[in-house]
């Protein structure tokens, strides 16, 4: 027993040696960490998206008719209705919110300033603004402190935690240097407090199945199809201007058609293969990662967003918009999780550090709960100087190689007329890389191989078949509402 007994001293000495050990090491020695030095700085903290806040649910389920026989069971009070002096100028339509007792148990208790009472249930309420109207109250998950309405924004209502003992904040205040602290409003400069965005569209139910506007028909009177298909090679596949190809097909073929009208032949080859495109299932892997480049729109700037498969390199989604909000993010999301019922458990988002990323992850587990929980690796600068980035910067490099071939053919259009015209050359651009281009990575070969398509000897012949799958698509789609 002795033996044992000194064994567990031994033991428990060891153990306190061990963390004071480890301690000595956390607070002294600098170690190689799984994430930048830089992003623990308290510069770095408004690019990160805090946690969602509590949510208080107020049920009023208390009934006038119930409360007064109960005070007259429990406390032998008994509440009669009010006896007037005068004639009283309470709408007669007005009720309690607390207990919805009618006009005659409520009196003015302020005289004309605008607050009732309620004799049943003792509440006080003004009849022009009533806080009981308020049916949830959100709430800091740090210090359990109501959050204050700050903002109205575009598509979204900040709310912020302004308690000054709230734990977040006096942990976040702790970071920033005493030299900051001391000019004038040096605390603004960085965000220090809980902060909340409450979305006022709910990017969930935007139809991602809707056809594009100006919608024309194949009906050719002076071209037919074989035309239509030699104008998206050489404009698509080719990367030529519109009016370059108005005259390689001039020069090659003595045809004399107008920029325009091959315009509205990729418009048109656009709204019919773009179903098709958005709705096939490319089988993908557990690993994505995405990206956003800008474009020109009438000189101004503009984002487009790519989600990839890692393991098959296709492009699953992708979205045009005129902001870099985190409502396009969500929509590209929605695209590329079109197939899913519920991500794999090894699932692996990769992104760089913008974050419109994790606040669009945060989104999805609040709409769809654990079966769409997932965290964001995000690949943070140009160089590997944290684990992190060396081991995930591959990935990165896949979705920014992306982005350069699509700038290579997006450069001879400079720029686009409107948001449509970049809807429909996007959609073209994605149709043709995952379908029709060949990959050196993959032996040449296309990155989704289709049956039909192998049935065409030239190039013109595989977009005539994929405008009649597109149609096909269109046809399916119209069929599932009257079917459900």
């Amino acid at each position: 027993m002795d033996i044992i007994l000194y064994l567990l001293h031994t033991i428990q000495d060891l153990y306190r040696q061990n963390c004071w050990l480890i301690q000595f090491i956390c607070r002294y020695i600098p170690l190689k960490q799984w994430a930048f030095d830089d992003s623990h700085s308290p510069e770095y903290q408004k690019f990160k998206t805090d946690e969602l806040p509590k949510i208080e649910y107020h049920h009023h389920e208390w009934d006038w008719r119930l409360l007064i026989p109960y005070f007259e069971y429990r406390y032998n009070v008994k509440i009669k209705p009010i006896a007037r002096r005068k004639e009283c100028n309470i709408p007669d339509d007005c009720t309690c919110p607390f207990c919805n007792a009618p006009k005659p148990y409520l009196y003015r208790n302020n005289g004309d300033k605008g607050q009732i009472l309620c004799k049943v249930c003792e509440t006080k309420f003004s009849p022009q603004e009533n806080r009981f109207s308020k049916l949830t109250t959100l709430r800091c998950p740090h210090c359990n402190h109501s959050l204050v309405h700050k903002k109205d924004r575009k598509h979204f209502i900040v709310h912020k935690c302004v308690n000054p003992k709230c734990s977040y904040y006096l942990h976040n205040l702790k970071k920033v240097d005493k030299e900051h602290l001391e000019k004038d409003y040096g605390k603004n400069e960085y965000k220090l407090h809980y902060i909340y965005r409450e979305f006022t569209v709910d990017f969930f139910k935007l139809d991602l199945n809707s056809l594009p506007k100006n919608a024309s028909s194949l009906k050719f009177n002076k071209f037919d199809s074989h035309i239509m298909s030699l104008c998206l090679t050489l404009h698509v596949n080719l990367g030529l201007s519109l009016r370059k190809s108005a005259q390689a097909l001039k020069d090659l073929y003595n045809i004399s058609i107008s920029h325009q009208q091959i315009a509205n032949y990729c418009k048109t080859a656009a709204i019919c293969i773009k179903p098709f495109v958005d709705n096939y299932d490319y089988g993908t892997g557990d690993t994505f990662t995405a990206d956003e480049t800008y474009i020109k729109i009438r000189g101004v700037k503009a984002y487009i967003w790519f989600i990839m498969d890692a393991a098959k390199r296709s492009i699953i989604g992708y979205q045009v918009s005129d902001n870099r909000g985190v409502g396009p993010c969500i929509l590209a999301m929605r695209m590329a999780f079109h197939h899913f019922k519920e991500l794999p458990e090894t699932f692996r988002f990769i992104a760089d550090g913008y974050s419109a990323y994790p606040l669009a992850a945060q989104q999805f587990f609040r709409e769809f709960g654990d079966k769409f929980k997932f965290d964001i690796t995000q690949v943070i600068g140009l160089t590997n100087d944290d684990a992190v980035s060396k081991e995930f910067r591959p990935f990165k490099q896949m979705i920014e190689r992306l982005n350069r071939t699509y700038k290579a053919s997006y450069r001879s259009t400079n720029g686009f007329d409107n948001i449509d015209g970049a809807n429909y050359d996007l959609a073209l651009w994605v149709a043709y890389y995952n379908f029709l281009r060949p990959h050196k990575h993959a032996g040449n070969q296309v990155l989704n191989e289709i049956d039909l398509l192998k049935e065409a000897d030239n190039m013109p012949g595989k977009w005539q078949l994929l405008i009649f799958l597109g149609q096909q698509t269109i046809l399916n789609l119209q069929k599932q509402p009257t079917t459900a």
